[in-house]
């Protein structure tokens, strides 16, 4: 403004000198004009900075605080320092008391570790509680003590659970003492007569005895006759049942045989089972029988089960429900050659040794017997006190002295023969085991059970190796294994028969499956014919169904039987005969 007013001056002096154009005047000369300093002057308007200097102090401020964790959006670029810095101020934003998650190892937040055991604590806490003196846990050297310091030198400096044995049985004797002695000074107090008094509480006090205090009177010594007897009876009763392989825990019944053939030797001196010389197969192909060639009657009830013997077929054997185990001639003369009666009850399941000179059998008198075929005697006895419902020998011939079978407890028990004894137990079915089948050359075996499950387990190894269970399942009690030894038949209780593969996955054969019969509630065996073409299965009508295993297609039903066909055989050597049996005591040859 100044430079301007001085400019105006200046104009002004110029119009003047315009005026008096042409009168000289003597002291305009440059020369002699003096000097004139000009101010320095600023042309920006005049500003307030005082809020600039705010705005640029905050923005230092910002650069330099941490982050604030309840903000959404960060407005700037912030320094690594900035991001790692730790959180200031009162709370933690994502806690309800102010300490982040990972901080926190108490329900009611961060609770430091001190240097002190917790036994050590309670130790120090309860004497404090008992004496009024406790060690003090902040003395770094040595013990310091707080609290009463006189029970401290008194006791010598003892905390509650360092008083010794004999020291607590002293004190608890003392106790008793002084309140008997308390007692006895009130009593000396309490009135006589009101001591006399059964009435009064004094008098129950007083003489208030536990009514096992004291001992009994006339405790007897002597036995009477009577009991003497009984207990005799009683002793002689344990002997008998002790005597023979666990035969204890099964009913006993004295064994017995009855051979009905002709004589037990022949005039060349061979046995009654040996087999004839000539038997072998005529043909590779089987048939199925189109007419009944013989019936065997003998039995007095239902015929449970019934087998061939091994490799020939000369003999059939079979087990019912009035106890007894028969064996017929098949060949010659068709009749019984020989009782065995061991069971007191229902025989459930036989099988013959790899030879057939011997067999097991297995009744509802929770017994198993093992008999000699040829002589009727019963080798050895075994029994767990539960029903076996499954037999089965090993068939390695290496391992004819290993016996299995499945129980009702759910068990699948295995004894030597040799020595009677358990040797594994095989426990891992929810059910009553109804079948032990061989597979995979007599290495692994799979059993089926009321569980309405399979299991396939490594022989000698009580553990499963492959369980089998879907819910549309149902219960299995009879299977066969195909003669290539490739295929498991299970009878489902569905009225169909099941297809199993005994490879590695024992997997369901989708493609086979035969049905047609009806076996609900039934355990009807199932079978294949020695060549495998056919599949043959009894049911719960007295039929007997034969399918044609490739095509799957029913190729033929017989009547064989009133009431249930419970069993049917292939003859082994004889390709177009076959055996069945029945709840109706008889036992058919076709």
């Amino acid at each position: 403004m100044d430079l301007l007013q001085n400019y105006a001056d200046h104009n002004d002096n110029d119009s003047d000198n315009s005026d008096n154009h042409g009168q000289q005047n003597p002291n305009s000369s440059p020369e002699s004009s003096p000097p004139r300093l000009i101010p320095a002057k600023s042309a920006a308007p005049k500003v307030d900075d005082t809020m600039l200097a705010l705005t640029v102090a905050q923005a230092n401020q910002t650069f330099s605080k941490p982050i604030d964790p309840t903000h959404h959006v960060v407005p700037f670029n912030p320094t690594y320092d900035q991001l790692w810095a730790p959180l200031y101020g009162p709370a933690h934003p994502f806690a309800k008391d102010g300490i982040a998650q990972g901080m926190r190892n108490h329900k009611l937040g961060f609770v430091e570790d001190a240097s002190i055991e917790p036994f050590v604590f309670d130790e120090q806490y309860n004497t404090f509680y008992k004496y009024g003196y406790a060690a003090d846990p902040s003395a770094s050297a040595g013990y310091n003590y707080v609290g009463d310091l006189e029970a401290l030198q008194k006791n010598d400096g003892i905390s509650v659970y360092n008083i010794p044995q004999s020291e607590q049985k002293k004190r608890k004797l003392e106790k008793k003492k002084e309140s008997a002695d308390k007692e006895d000074a009130e009593g000396d107090d309490v009135d006589m007569i009101e001591a006399d008094n059964p009435a009064t509480d004094t008098w129950l006090m007083k003489n208030k005895k536990s009514p096992w205090a004291g001992k009994k009177e006339g405790l007897q010594t002597e036995l009477t006759e009577e009991q003497k007897k009984y207990a005799e009876e009683y002793a002689k009763k344990k002997g008998e049942e002790k005597s023979g392989f666990g035969g204890e825990k099964g009913e006993v019944v004295k064994d017995k045989s009855t051979f009905h053939g002709k004589e037990e030797r022949d005039y060349q001196g061979r046995s009654w089972i040996a087999p004839p010389k000539d038997a072998k197969a005529s043909n590779d192909h089987c048939y199925i029988p189109k007419r009944l060639v013989h019936t065997w009657s003998g039995h007095t009830k239902g015929v449970s089960a019934i087998r061939f013997f091994p490799k020939y077929g000369h003999l059939i054997l079979s087990a019912s429900m009035d106890t007894k185990v028969k064996i017929w001639d098949v060949f010659n003369s068709g009749k019984c050659m020989r009782t065995y009666m061991g069971h007191s009850k229902a025989v459930r399941d036989i099988c013959f040794s790899n030879d057939g000179s011997k067999f097991l059998s297995a009744g509802y008198d929770k017994n198993i017997k093992y008999w000699d075929t040829e002589t009727g005697q019963v080798i050895s006895t075994f029994s767990t006190g539960k029903i076996p419902y499954v037999v089965k020998l090993n068939p390695d011939e290496d391992k004819q002295n290993v016996l299995l079978a499945g129980m009702s407890d759910k068990k699948i028990v295995q004894w030597d023969m040799n020595t009677g004894q358990i040797t594994q137990e095989y426990d891992q079915h929810l059910g009553a085991v109804n079948t032990i089948t061989f597979v995979d050359n007599n290495r692994r075996f799979v059993t089926s059970s009321d569980d309405k499950s399979l299991r396939v387990w490594e022989f000698g190894i009580p553990v499963v190796i492959k369980y089998i269970s879907e819910p549309h399942m149902h219960s299995m009690p009879s299977i066969s294994l195909h003669p290539n030894s490739n295929w498991l038949a299970a009878q489902s209780l569905d009225n169909q028969i099941l297809i199993y593969s005994t490879r590695e996955k024992f997997q369901l054969n989708k493609k086979k499956r035969f049905a047609g019969h009806i076996v609900a509630g039934y355990a009807c065996q199932v079978n294949f014919s020695p060549d495998g073409r056919f599949v043959i299965s009894g049911d719960g009508e007295g039929k007997c169904w034969f399918w044609d295993w490739k095509s799957c297609k029913v190729f033929r039903t017989l009547k064989c039987h009133e009431g249930v066909c419970i069993g049917c055989e292939w003859h082994p050597l004889e390709q177009s005969k076959v055996a069945t049996c029945g709840w109706d005591g008889l036992i058919k040859y076709w």
